[in-house]
C-alpha cells in the first residue's frame, strides 16, 4: 500500500536524523532490537532530555499534569528496548513519538506567548494546553466514550501524527454507538468496507469538537500525503458547513515558520521540518 511506503520510509529518516543527532550532541540513548533501529532518548543531567527541545523540557518539568505525561508507558519496551538504568522507558522517549513532538512545540514558553501561533491555529494567546484529556463523546445509550484527545488548547481540539500507519478503523456497529453520529456525518460518503469505517479517530475527534462546540485541527507531516487524503475524505463528509469549516488540517512544516527561532532549528536537525 502507497500509505505503508510513505510511512516507512518517514520512520526510516526519522531513526537515522535521531541517531545523528544523538552521536552529535552526545546524548544518552539506546536502540530498539529491529532491523530498523528506533532511537529512544534518556533524561539527564540538571532537568535535560535527548527528545526535547531545552526549554520545552523545562517547562514540562515545571507543571505537574505536563509532567505526569511523560510517564505515559512504552508498551513494547520490555521486548523491543534494552533495559534502563533511569527507570521505565516512556513512549515519548521515543524519536517516533508524536505526542513528544506536540509538547516540543506547544510546552514552549515562546509558542505559548507567540501571537502568529494564537492566529494560525485560530486561538487566544497564552491559551495553555492540556494534554491526554478524555474524551467523553456521548453515546446513544446515555454514557461517554473512553479515548483521549492528544491535546486541547482553547477551543481547538488537536489529534497530532508523525509515523503511525493510519487513523484506525473500527467496526461499523461501533460507529453506530455514538449518539450524533448519523446527525454529524453522511455515513454512506464515509471511507469504509463491509464492515468497517476507516479513519475511526477521525471520527470520533470531529463528534467530540461538535459536542463542546469546539474546533478540531488536525497537525501531521507533509511527507505523509496519504494521511493528508485520509482527513479530506473524512472532513467532506461532515453535514454542517460550520462545523466542516471548523475542522483543518496543519503541517508541522507549516506550523514551524511561526515559531522561536531555537525551536525551527530543533525540529530541522532532529526530524527534518523546516
Amino acid at each position: 500500500m502507497p500509505g505503508m511506503g510513505l510511512c516507512a520510509m518517514l520512520r526510516a529518516e526519522l531513526a537515522e536524523r535521531a541517531r545523528k543527532y544523538a552521536l552529535a550532541k552526545s546524548l544518552p540513548h539506546c536502540l530498539s532490537y529491529a532491523e530498523r533501529p528506533v532511537v529512544c532518548f534518556e533524561p539527564f543531567g540538571n532537568g535535560r532530555h535527548g527528545n526535547f527541545h531545552p526549554a520545552s523540557y523545562r517547562s514540562i518539568c515545571s507543571r505537574a499534569d505536563w509532567k505526569l505525561r511523560l510517564a505515559k508507558a512504552h508498551t513494547t519496551a520490555r521486548r523491543s528496548l534494552p533495559s534502563s538504568d533511569v527507570g521505565a522507558r516512556s513512549e515519548l522517549d521515543s524519536c517516533m513519538s508524536s505526542d513528544a513532538l506536540l509538547m516540543n512545540i506547544f510546552c514552549n514558553a515562546g509558542v505559548l506567548r507567540s501571537e502568529n501561533v494564537a492566529r494560525l491555529l485560530g486561538i487566544v494567546p497564552k491559551s495553555h494546553p492540556q494534554f491526554g484529556l478524555r474524551a467523553r463523546v456521548p453515546l446513544a445509550n446515555g454514557r461517554v466514550d473512553a479515548t483521549e484527545i492528544d491535546m486541547q488548547t482553547g477551543n481547538l481540539l488537536i489529534e497530532a501524527k508523525l509515523t503511525e500507519s493510519d487513523f484506525q478503523h473500527a467496526e461499523k456497529s461501533k460507529l453506530l454507538r455514538y449518539r450524533d453520529f448519523l446527525l454529524v456525518f453522511e455515513a454512506r460518503e464515509l471511507p469504509q468496507s463491509d464492515h468497517s469505517f476507516y479513519s475511526y479517530q477521525l471520527i470520533r475527534n470531529v463528534l467530540a469538537a461538535y459536542d463542546r462546540q469546539a474546533a478540531f485541527c488536525v497537525l501531521l507531516d507533509e511527507r505523509r500525503g496519504d494521511l493528508l487524503e485520509a482527513c479530506y475524505a473524512v472532513m467532506r463528509c461532515v453535514k454542517s458547513a460550520e462545523l466542516r469549516t471548523a475542522c483543518k488540517v496543519l503541517t508541522w512544516q507549516e506550523l514551524s515558520r511561526v515559531l522561536p527561532a531555537s525551536l525551527q532549528l530543533f525540529l530541522a536537525q532532529k526530524y527534518g521540518i523546516s
